[in-house]
């Protein structure tokens, strides 16, 4: 169960790195944040290639290797998180994230097109458990005090997190069609880089170069960045790159969006959210349903 459990990881430092880009992004902006985070995870990536293989860049991938992943990584790192990002601040990121469950069965019938792969009854059961505790979860409303959007933005929002959603589920079937026996360091660093002409053009389409050179001399805000660096494009990403090579996509995108789950204690302690009974309840009906995939 290697891939299961890389995607468990994956799960933990992505809900941990969700936290700090939502931080950094109230001092910095959504697109600062999305473009800096790739920025400060290149030479991290670099330095572990360096160490692992001695290549720190992923010069022996081959043609396909560079389309196909390379296509993963635009529209998983560049396409997905931008639009997460900004709907990360319009809505929150407790209803990003029961948006986010559309990623898994959108996933398992990309699978079924593009890689003829199927799911055992099991794991089809492990899905459903554990989507239905996560819908249950992110459900559960906070005080109306804590709702600060607007329609306006709840519209925006959601709609945002729809086309993250999908284009997620692209990234998680072209990397599970890329990866093969390639090194996962290799190949997250890979996915970074290609991911970066879409930003380049993006902020000079918009002239936020200034933005990005002032948000680079925020301190505060770069000490988040550098952690969630570490644990979410970095480490995250190369156990997300484990977990597709081992593992069926659509269970991968299902252990991962367990992150609404995860990131109830940090709601409670540093959002100060109230959590009823039933929310935790659909905690445990969610990790139940992992444990199905899992074990």
């Amino acid at each position: 169960m290697v891939g299961e459990w890389a995607a468990a990881g994956t799960a933990l430092l992505w809900t941990l790195s969700s936290l700090a880009w939502t931080s950094a992004g109230r001092h910095i902006g959504a697109t600062s944040v999305s473009f800096i985070r790739l920025l400060l995870t290149i030479p991290m990536l670099m330095a572990c290639g360096w160490l692992i293989r001695g290549l720190p860049l992923p010069t022996d991938a081959d043609a396909e290797t560079w389309l196909t992943l390379g296509l993963s990584g635009l529209l998983g790192f560049f396409a997905a998180d931008i639009c997460l990002f900004r709907s990360f601040l319009l809505i929150g990121p407790r209803l990003s994230l029961l948006i986010q469950s559309l990623t898994p069965p959108i996933a398992v019938f990309l699978s079924w097109i593009f890689l003829g792969e199927k799911l055992e009854p099991r794991q089809w059961l492990g899905m459903a458990v554990t989507l239905g505790g996560i819908v249950w979860v992110v459900l559960e409303r906070p005080e109306r005090g804590h709702h600060t959007h607007t329609p306006r933005q709840l519209r925006q929002g959601i709609v945002l997190s729809v086309v993250a959603a999908v284009a997620a589920a692209l990234g998680v079937v072209l990397s599970r069609k890329g990866i093969g026996q390639y090194d996962a360091v290799a190949a997250t660093t890979l996915r970074v880089l290609c991911a970066m002409p879409g930003y380049i053009v993006l902020l000079s389409v918009l002239g936020r170069w200034r933005r990005i050179g002032r948000s680079l001399q925020n301190g505060r805000a770069m000490r988040i960045m550098v952690f969630g660096a570490l644990v979410g494009p970095c480490l995250g990403a190369v156990l997300y790159m484990v977990a597709v090579r081992h593992c069926h996509a659509g269970v991968v995108s299902t252990i991962i969006n367990t992150m609404p789950v995860l990131i109830l204690p940090f709601s409670i302690f540093l959002y100060r959210e109230k959590v009823s009974p039933r929310a935790a309840g659909g905690a445990l009906l969610a990790l139940a349903g992992v444990a199905l995939l899992v074990l």
